[in-house]
């Protein structure tokens, strides 16, 4: 498992623990979904409830491989050893991706603009010199707009223990500035 796989994890648990009680829970996920949904001004119902349905399902995964107490909450140990785990993540990460993808398109065309990626990076909490970026790096076309296939992948490498120099990364490198 990559040192850079364990940062891009850490960031996005810290993001995610939006009470700031050092553990994740249902609230937590609930939570981003209506940030999330929010910034999505521009999409319909159907796709924001797609996007908090992937949101419960992130959720659902983690407790279910992760709360052997039943207390209710992941530790950053127990979700980094889920999410860098492809085989226990990967049904409920491809639904995020795809999800949060599509929300970045509501336009039907399959193409997120800059704004757009910005609102919604900047609802989970990235900071704009990152999304700024992270968009940069997934090469947007002459009218700033990039792919939403391009942008799920992009997410799915994110979780990936054994990448590094991806896209993602500058999520993290900035943060740390």
């Amino acid at each position: 498992m990559r040192a850079e796989a364990i940062n891009r994890v850490r960031l996005v648990f810290t993001l995610f623990d939006a009470n700031g009680n050092g553990y994740l829970d249902a609230d937590d996920f609930e939570l981003m979904a209506d940030n999330v949904n929010e910034a999505a001004r521009g999409s319909d119902a159907a796709a924001k409830d797609a996007m908090r349905t992937a949101f419960r399902g992130y959720w659902a995964t983690l407790v279910a491989e992760l709360d052997t107490d039943g207390d209710g909450k992941v530790s950053f140990d127990e979700f980094r050893g889920c999410v860098l785990s492809p085989e226990r993540f990967d049904t409920a990460l491809e639904g995020f991706a795809e999800s949060l993808a599509a929300l970045g398109a509501p336009e039907g065309d399959g193409l997120v603009t800059r704004p757009v990626f910005m609102a919604l990076m900047r609802a989970i909490g990235f900071a704009p010199a990152n999304i700024g970026a992270l968009f940069d790096a997934f090469g947007p076309s002459e009218d700033d707009r990039i792919e939403a296939a391009t942008w799920a992948e992009g997410i799915k490498e994110y979780y990936a223990p054994d990448k590094a120099g991806i896209p993602g990364d500058h999520l993290v490198e900035a943060s740390a500035a």
